[in-house]
């Protein structure tokens, strides 16, 4: 995806070797036309899905998977990390480790939103380790929904997620793989 490469490319930021800011337009400040754009890409790779619900994880993954499910005509679920006064027992939990925040976290998916007929796709801003990837597809596995695929809008090859989903056979799109951030330089994959 072109628009979303060269976005990284010119307000992206490059903090480490293993750690790309990209507040400018996904994860802080939301560019909606670009997340518009993301939607329609997921759309248009998983079309054949018989795709009833999107899953993400809150926060940074809300605005790529709500403009995905706009686009599939269906709900879009995202798993809380704080359980409300309305979220109590009747829920699907597991524990996701934050790869830039470096904390566990329990997420919780009520259970009156995943179903056993329901077949669902993971969308999420980054595709690095995989545990965040892991935590949505214990949540899946814990409904008995069936799971389309996994879609990242950034991956970065480089870290171990992508192709330990890839020998899950799930069927992994990311829009934009990183293949290096060395030298304050973001390559492409």
């Amino acid at each position: 995806m072109e628009a979303l490469k060269n976005k990284i490319l010119t307000e992206g930021i490059v903090i480490s070797e293993t750690v790309l800011q990209v507040d400018r337009f996904l994860n802080h400040q939301i560019d909606p036309m670009l997340m518009q754009s993301v939607g329609t890409a997921f759309y248009q790779h998983y079309a054949n899905e018989p795709i009833t619900k999107v899953l993400t994880l809150e926060s940074s993954g809300i605005a790529p998977a709500m403009m995905t499910a706009l686009s599939f005509q269906v709900p879009c679920i995202f798993a809380r990390k704080k359980k409300s006064l309305t979220l109590q027992d009747h829920v699907f939990t597991t524990t996701v480790t934050s790869f830039t925040k470096k904390e566990d976290n329990p997420i919780f998916v009520s259970k009156d939103w995943l179903k056993e007929e329901d077949h669902v796709l993971i969308i999420d801003d980054f595709l690095a380790n995989g545990q965040a990837a892991e935590g949505l597809l214990d949540i899946v596995q814990q409904s008995g929904a069936s799971l389309a695929g996994f879609g990242a809008v950034i991956e970065k090859g480089f870290q171990a997620g992508g192709e330990k989903l890839r020998q899950q056979n799930i069927n992994v799109c990311s829009l934009a793989i990183i293949a290096s951030l060395k030298n304050q330089q973001v390559t492409f994959a």
